[in-house]
């Protein structure tokens, strides 16, 4: 640990207070800024906060037992406007909400400055150096459903962290749950370590957008909404990680990933937020009437135009990975008919040991025809539940290469192995183990590209 120490206490904080402990807080982080870098620690006990923002050289650190409580009034949350000690350049301050965004303009760079409402967090960190927010086991990170009819969907509320134009942040030892929007919100930020951390409901586990060098390990993420999340990404590693959502174990977009030794499984614990009633979104309740509940896909492919993508997207592996009971181990869709894969096309993705059980729809992988798609699939197991019906293994159009080697495939049902909408491209299969029908394994079709948007 740092050799300069401040405990929250020292500057007034009171655990177990009713009352906002914000300034007791922030007055510990900033002093231990002033004196060059350190520790501020957090002892045992429940702390009701609003929004505290961590400087260069600074950890945050929780001991077992310590409770931060977030505010349930969006307002609170609102610290850039009144910001001294390091004020925002006024490129970094915006008063628009997430509405433009939503309705459709494809260039929307306003929700990504750090001064506007829809960055609110309970954390905050703005061109900082070396941060961390640390834990002993037992501390809780709680963002209590914080619900903001300004906010995303008339309903979102502040993120857990947010992390703005930052380097080499850490992340590691506590539990975060019941953010109002994403429990981690990551921008422009170089440097990322995430370990042994737990995300429980809310929204995203960790979104992380125009960010590199990312390395998450030994986490655990039953989300609310998408586990790992974002795009524009480079070289990131994700490992040994729990994935289980409603929606999307990886939503994510960029270049160089390896994604290994992980676990996707569904039904999901908790249902997505903006299936809840009006009402229990305000109240911050859970759903009182059975929602949605399987898991739609380990692997989504993301890009939207909220942000450039220098890098061409590709290099992406998923090895040594269990699934079981997810709706479809890979979703690439460029056929135009999903805002969130409009942007650069993925060029390439492969699959390696994978054991996948209960999948219930085709792999997509429809790429783009000027910049055609790379798919490999190695040493996999995929076994369909039996409901699925007559459809394919794989759904796919505008690829160069298709490579499926030692691939066992359990299906009651008997239909092509692949079904194409473009012909074209190199396809390899070697080794291919699955019930196949009388006649040909590719099917080529004339007939509209249909697949269910997430």
């Amino acid at each position: 640990m740092d050799k300069k120490v401040i405990s929250v206490l020292d500057t007034g904080a009171a655990p177990g207070s009713d009352m906002d402990q914000t300034k007791a807080f922030q007055a510990a982080l900033d002093k231990i800024w002033q004196l060059g870098g350190g520790v501020v620690e957090v002892p045992a006990g429940a702390y009701r906060i609003s929004s505290i923002r961590l400087r260069s050289n600074t950890t945050l650190f929780l001991r077992s037992g310590a409770l931060l409580s977030g505010s349930r009034d969006p307002e609170d949350y609102n610290i850039t406007e009144t910001e001294t000690l390091e004020p925002l350049d006024e490129q970094w301050r915006t008063k628009k909400l997430w509405e433009p965004f939503v309705k459709g303009q494809k260039r929307c760079y306003d929700f990504m400055k750090p001064g506007s409402r829809w960055n609110n967090a309970m954390i905050r960190a703005i061109g900082a150096k070396n941060i961390s927010v640390r834990a002993e086991e037992g501390a809780v990170i709680d963002g209590r459903d914080c619900y903001d009819e300004l906010g995303e969907e008339r309903y979102r509320g502040p993120h857990g962290i947010s992390v703005h134009h930052c380097e080499n942040v850490s992340f590691s030892g506590y539990t975060i749950k019941n953010t109002g929007n994403w429990a981690h919100c990551i921008f422009d930020t170089k440097g990322i370590m995430m370990e042994h951390v737990t995300v429980l409901a809310g929204h995203d586990g960790i979104h992380m957008t125009t960010c590199s060098d990312i390395h998450i390990k030994d986490s655990e993420f039953y989300t609310g909404d998408d586990c790992i999340a974002g795009f524009s990404n480079v070289n990131t590693l994700v490992e040994n990680c729990i994935c289980n959502t409603a929606c999307s174990g990886m939503r994510f977009g960029g270049t160089n990933a390896l994604i290994r030794s992980c676990r996707f499984f569904g039904p999901a614990r908790y249902f997505f937020r903006g299936s809840l009633s009006l009402e229990e979104k305000k109240n911050g309740a859970q759903a009182h009437m059975p929602h949605r509940t399987n898991m739609l896909s380990v692997f989504t492919y993301y890009a939207d135009f909220s942000v450039d993508i220098p890098l061409e997207p590709g290099n992406i592996l998923l090895k040594d990975c269990s699934v079981t009971n997810v709706d479809r181990l890979l979703h690439f869709n460029f056929s135009g008919n999903e805002r969130w894969q409009s942007h650069r096309p993925l060029r390439s993705i492969a699959f390696e040991n994978i054991d996948a059980k209960g999948i219930g729809m085709p792999l997509t992988a429809y790429g783009s025809a000027d910049e055609p798609l790379s798919l490999e699939i190695r040493d996999c197991r995929v076994g369909f539940r039996e409901e699925v019906g007559e459809t394919a293994f794989l759904h796919t159009a505008n690829f160069e290469k298709i490579v499926l080697e030692n691939l066992a495939i359990d299906k009651k049902w008997d239909a092509p192995l692949i079904k194409t909408w473009t012909k074209g491209g190199e396809l390899v299969l070697k080794n291919v183990s699955c019930p196949l029908p009388k006649d040909d394994q590719i099917l080529f079709t004339q007939e509209p590209f249909v697949c269910r948007a997430f």
